[in-house]
Formats: structure tokens, sequence, C-alpha cells
């Protein structure tokens, strides 16, 4: 049996659901769960040939051991992105949630686009997560066993999960957004609106530290962020540009401010996240030369140079390295 947890390191868009596609066949997980906040984060990946970004069913459609695709309690769900995403992978059968999971509406997608603070100040996606989130804490927020539609999809999460793990079964669980837009741990006040570190992805499908084996953290091979706040060494757009490290949000769809990898803010991520293990995305991206490369030995020496300075300065080794979009472009040296 094991239980891995994979987070993102800085503020999202590292390529978790890159990681959870290599990971789920190799560890031939039976069930892949997602906590974090909800719709307001998407995860895109490549499974045999056919791109896919997700906001709601986690990143383990193409596991071919998978049996449950599941969202925990803690997630907050848009029901037209879920039953959308049902159909778009063809899971129906696989994919449920939790009775206990919020639900928004289109009144907090609304006050999400409309409210000054939050559309303009702190920047967020306007997928309404934060004034549902709100709404729970008032405990007013409706749940997925008051929604009809949703009533097919229905299961009680933490005991699929206690059930697999007292099957030996592996399990991969999902985290969304990242350490930095954490709400206790981040860049407050531009954050979403709850933590969203490896602990709190676990209390997000109910169960606690004692029975996770591995927390994979994922880290990219440089750093952006969507939206306002602090970002150490940004690059202008144009610059930004010239290095072809251009990307816009799965979601929103704007275009992410970047700057080179931060040693600090990973080695400081690691401690928060009590990682094991380090998954690093997008090495392809500054050195074009090794896309598609699966072994760490055929890299070009400038990778190999720049892989191993950064291991000595954050402290712990990559263990992923991924090499390209695809699932299959990683170089996994975990043996």
């Amino acid at each position: 049996m094991s239980v891995d947890v994979v987070v993102g390191g800085f503020w999202g868009d590292e390529g978790k659901g890159k990681i959870i596609s290599h990971l789920v066949n190799k560890r031939k997980a039976t069930i892949v769960a997602r906590g974090g906040v909800g719709p307001n984060a998407g995860h895109t990946i490549v499974v045999d040939g056919v791109e896919y970004k997700l906001r709601m069913i986690p990143s383990g459609i193409g596991g071919k051991f998978v049996r449950k695709l599941l969202i925990g309690p803690g997630v907050l769900v848009n029901p037209e992105v879920f039953l959308e995403e049902i159909e778009k992978t063809n899971m129906r059968g696989k994919a449920f949630l939790d009775h206990q999971c919020g639900v928004i509406n289109a009144s907090h997608r609304e006050i999400d686009r409309c409210d000054p603070h939050l559309s303009k100040k702190v920047g967020t996606t306007g997928s309404g997560s934060g004034p549902a989130n709100e709404e729970r804490v008032r405990r007013k927020l409706k749940l997925a066993k008051e929604i009809a539609e949703l009533k097919p999809f229905l299961t009680d999460v933490p005991g699929e999960i206690h059930g697999g793990i007292a099957n030996g079964e592996p399990i991969l669980l999902e985290g969304t957004q990242a350490t930095y837009l954490s709400l206790f741990h981040g860049t407050y006040p531009y954050v979403t609106t709850k933590d969203v570190t490896a602990s709190s992805i676990c209390a997000d499908v109910g169960i606690g530290p004692t029975v996770v084996t591995d927390v994979t953290l994922v880290f990219k091979a440089y750093v952006t962020r969507v939206g306002e706040g602090f970002l150490p060494e940004e690059l202008t757009e144009e610059e930004t540009i010239k290095r072809g490290w251009t990307e816009y949000g799965t979601v929103t769809k704007r275009l992410r401010r970047a700057a080179p990898f931060n040693v600090e803010l990973a080695k400081r991520s690691i401690q928060l996240n009590s990682a094991t293990k380090i998954a690093l995305t997008k090495i392809d991206i500054l050195f074009p030369a090794d896309q598609g490369n699966t072994e760490f030995d055929k890299l070009s020496e400038g990778a190999k140079e720049w892989l191993t300075s950064k291991e000595k300065e954050i402290g712990m080794p990559f263990t992923f390295i991924g090499t390209g979009p695809a699932d299959v472009e990683i170089i996994d040296r975990e043996g």
C-alpha cells in the first residue's frame, strides 16, 4: 500500500497534472483523489497524444489500473464544469464526488467578477470559489447532496480511500494551486481561500498524515504566477517572450508572469510540505535540445550542470524531471 500526495511548490502551473499522469501508471494506482480549492485551478495533461484541460476531475484519467477518480469533501464543485468534464473524458462510472463538497453557483461567480477587491486588487480567477468558501464558513453554502443532477456521482470519499488503504491499494492524492497561494503560508492577500499545502490536501479528502507514504513536491524550471502579488526577480513581458517562457493560465487564459527558478522559495516550500521527493518540469524550455529525453546521462551538459547545481542548493535531488508535455516525456530516477 502507498499513499502519495502531489502538490505544487511555487504559485501553481508547475505541471502537477503531468506528474500525476506519470505516477498513476507507475504506481498502478487504483484511486486518484483531488484536494484543493475547486475549479479555480486547471491541470493540463497529455494522454495518448490527446490534450485535456481539467478543472474538476483528477488528472488520473489515463491510469490503466484506476477504478475511482474522487473529489474530496474539502473541494468546491461547479456542477456545470464537473458534468462537462465527465462527458469530455468519458469517465462516467469512474468519477465521483463527496456528498459534502460545497457547490458554486452563478451568484458566486458574479460576485467574484464584480467585486473590485477580488477582481482588481487580488486578481482572482472569477470562478466563484472565494465567495463560495466565504458562504461555507458562514454555514450557508449548499452541498453536493442537495443538487439533483449530482446525485448519480455522489459517494463517501473518505470511506472509499480508507477502503482502498485497507485493501493495500496504491492511492494518489492530487493537490491544486500551490504552496505560495496558500491562505496561511502564501503571499497574502494575493492568495487563494484556504490552505493548499500537503497537510490540507490530506484533510480535504479525509485522511491523516500517518498513512502518507510520500509527498512529491512539483517545481518548474522557472517560476510563473497569474494575478497580482509578490514575484521575486520578475521578468518583463519582453524578456519572458525572448526566453520562450510565455504561458497562459489554464483557467484564466491570462499571460503568466515569469521569473527564474528561486532556490530560497523552493527550500521553504520543501519545509512547509515535508517533501520526500521532488519533481521538476519543463527543463526542455530552458534546454530545448533535451525535449523528450528520458535518460539523465543523455541530457546536454548544460542541462545536467543546471540540475546538479539546483539540487545542491535546495538540498534534495530531482527524482522526476519533465522533458516535454506528454506523460512519457520524463526522466524517472526513482528506480
